[in-house]
């Protein structure tokens, strides 16, 4: 038998293989040393949460220096009215951005809360994941313990400089001062004044010399905490800024006061339109139905019961003893059964079992709704429209969580862009990054889509290509023209306003399970004109708000909802109950002007057909117009038909529902051709028609 190597005949002489380079491949040099496990092994260690988020500060919406500044002011914000609501004091909280630099800012946040403990404070602005609302479920803004900790590590690494925290828990009591800075490798707060111990502010006049001498802004209250930091961000106006946030507050929180200072030294504030704090949800346990196998085997782990039946009862909410019984008679466990006994095969059956099991919904006192009345009145103060109209879905649940979901709906009302002042204006101009003027429009002013901007560039006899820092003065003045007068009604986009606990929702819309079920929604069954898989059109505003004790983001940035199919069922029937409303009041809107129409038709011919017929029959023309007057008014009678502003008609019993809003609106009257005017030997047509008007 013939003896082969490597794939050559014995007998056969081999051929000689070049040398390999340092590539291995086969120029005279050794070959490349490839990582064993031991060396692998060697180079593993530890990744601090700080770290991997300082590498990744997108995945908190630090994506890019104007976003970033909206975030660390959110996030500010978001934690201040926590902690009021959560002491049962009306919030009221001091906003002030201010220019340090180029592209540099300050932020400085104070509210009048309960302060924080001292030796609290470096953990909660110097630590990321550190925080007291991770694992109690109950509705609150803040979650995951990261956000204003991740504000201050922003500013840190943009600006090296350290976040400034000033926080007092009582009038007769000193106040702390902290400058700290994130050390990302330990994830640890680091100390910089008063030799790593922070300093104390004294109470009186003491006290304020040494806010002076530290250089703080503090506005005098007896209780409260003010977080400052520097950071690296551009303030633009418009969309996505902070003005929007903050108005957008306003309008789901109508129990705060925000008084906020822009770079420019500009003041808005926004006064509360109610005197009482929202119901405090309460802190409820774990749902069965919301707990997966490996969570219940962790819990069976460390629960502190002895007994399967009092496991159940102590670890979840709505659970009784009953329940209990029927959940281990399913798995065919021993309600009596020792919970250290209970093992990998007997959890998957019990898990089984209360999935099989019907157990009632978990309790709703753990969200805290904004309200029907709330809604109409925050829409009504800060929406301009002449229609308003608001529902709240009752409780629901998705993975074992309570939520609840809260539409509101304004019609009408001047599009963003006849709102807007010159000087304003040319500000955004300046300010935008928009490539061109029809970019500039649609993504700078809400509801304004692409076909309404090309209208108004037609309109100003401007090129939609021409960059908008580049406008000439004249040209600025045909614009805001343009923008002024156009009418945008039939091309004006709807407004989507999202909100998750009462906090805004300004970025990835596209993504959120909000928008998508919006666009779902059949709109042109309501009065409202509607493309395929796309927003009505219309002067439109709707609000969305989803309470929830653990609202689904889709990322740690918190800007969309994720579409649980629960969700979005909640999400489309609350939609459908503020557009039928909508659908009635545009319905009989319609037909009120419909009768007005025919009603100038009918007083256009009144005249010459009374006098015909008292010409034929001899009759007193004047006695027979003012019957076929009344037979008109009779007739058209809907064309007079008014409404309180509850939306019921005055004059009958029928009305729109409940939780309606109807603003008086300027209407202009029908156009009458000047050769149809009535004669003026009849005023009784010129009454009627300021009646009509």
């Amino acid at each position: 038998m013939t003896e082969r190597v490597q794939g050559v005949d014995a007998g056969v002489k081999p051929v000689p293989l070049a040398p390999p380079g340092p590539n291995g491949q086969g120029n005279g040099e050794a070959p490349r040393r490839r990582a064993t496990a031991h060396s692998m092994a060697a180079s593993q260690r530890d990744i601090s949460v700080s770290e991997f988020f300082a590498k990744n500060r997108h995945l908190l919406g630090f994506d890019n220096p104007r976003k970033a500044l909206l975030t660390t002011v959110k996030e500010a914000v978001d934690n201040a009215l926590d902690a009021c609501e959560e002491a049962g004091i009306l919030p009221e909280v001091w906003v002030h951005v201010r220019s340090t630099g180029e592209n540099r800012f300050q932020v400085a946040v104070q509210d009048n809360g309960p302060g924080i403990l001292k030796k609290t404070i470096p953990l909660i602005f110097g630590k990321l994941l550190y925080g007291s609302k991770f694992h109690r479920l109950r509705m609150s803004r803040g979650q995951q313990g990261i956000g204003i900790s991740a504000a201050g590590m922003y500013g840190l690494l943009t600006t090296g400089k350290p976040v400034k925290i000033m926080s007092k828990i009582d009038k007769g009591k000193p106040a702390h001062y902290y400058e700290i800075q994130i050390d990302t490798k330990r994830n640890e707060p680091e100390i910089l004044n008063g030799k790593g111990e922070g300093d104390e502010i004294p109470c009186g006049e003491r006290g304020r010399q040494a806010i002076e001498k530290l250089g703080i802004e503090w506005v005098e209250v007896e209780h409260g905490t003010r977080v400052t930091i520097e950071l690296e961000a551009r303030f633009q106006r418009g969309r996505g800024s902070v003005d929007e946030y903050l108005e957008q507050t306003a309008l789901a929180n109508p129990h705060v006061t925000l008084h906020y200072m822009d770079p420019e030294g500009q003041e808005k504030h926004y006064l509360r339109v109610a005197e009482t704090l929202p119901p405090e949800p309460k802190e409820i346990k774990p749902h069965p139905y919301g707990v997966e196998l490996g969570m219940l085997v962790a819990m069976l782990k460390d629960a502190k019961a002895s007994t399967l039946s009092q496991f159940l009862t102590t670890s979840f909410s709505r659970v009784s003893a009953g329940v209990a019984r029927r959940i281990c008679e399913a798995a065919g466990l021993s309600p009596r059964a020792s919970v250290r006994k209970i093992g990998r095969h007997e959890a998957d059956a019990l898990y089984k079992a209360i999935q099989e099991t019907r157990i009632p919904a978990p309790a709703t006192d753990c969200i805290s709704p904004i309200g029907e009345e709330l809604l109409l009145k925050g829409l009504h103060q800060l929406v301009p429209g002449e229609f308003y109209a608001a529902a709240t879905r009752p409780p629901a649940v998705y993975r074992g969580n309570p939520f609840q979901i809260e539409v509101g709906l304004a019609y009408g009302g001047a599009p963003a862009t006849h709102r807007v002042p010159k000087e304003t204006l040319v500000e955004l101009l300046s300010q935008s990054d928009a490539r061109t003027l029809r970019q500039f429009l649609a993504t700078t002013f809400d509801g304004l889509g692409v076909e309404a901007a090309d209208q108004i560039l037609h309109t100003a006899k401007l090129r939609r290509r021409m960059s908008p820092g580049k406008l000439k003065e004249a040209e600025i003045d045909r614009l805001h023209e343009a923008m002024q007068n156009v009418s945008l009604n039939d091309r004006q986009t709807m407004t989507v306003l999202r909100y998750a606990n009462r906090v805004p929702l300004l970025f990835q819309a596209g993504a959120c399970a909000i928008t998508q079920t919006v666009m779902q929604t059949n709109w042109r069954a309501y009065g409202l004109s509607q493309s395929r898989g796309a927003l009505p059109s219309g002067p439109v505003t709707v609000m969305v708000h989803i309470a929830s004790v653990w609202v689904p983001f889709t990322s740690e940035s918190k800007e969309a909802v994720a579409g649980y199919p629960e969700i979005q069922k909640e999400l489309r029937l609350a939609l459908q109950a503020v557009g039928r409303k909508l659908g009635m009041y545009l319905k009989r809107r319609q037909k009120a002007r419909h009768e007005g129409e025919r009603r100038n038709l009918f007083l256009r011919y009144l005249g010459e057909v009374a006098t015909a017929v008292s010409r034929i029959n001899r009759t007193d023309r004047d006695a027979l117009y003012e019957q076929l007057l009344k037979v008109a008014k009779r007739k058209t009678a809907e064309a007079d038909a008014k409404y309180d502003e509850r939306g019921q008609r005055i004059d009958e019993e029928e009305d729109l529902g409940e939780h309606v809003l109807i603003v008086e609106r300027a209407t202009s009257p029908t156009p009458v051709p000047a050769a149809c005017v009535a004669p003026a030997e009849h005023p009784e047509v010129a009454e009627v028609d300021d009646e009509i008007d």
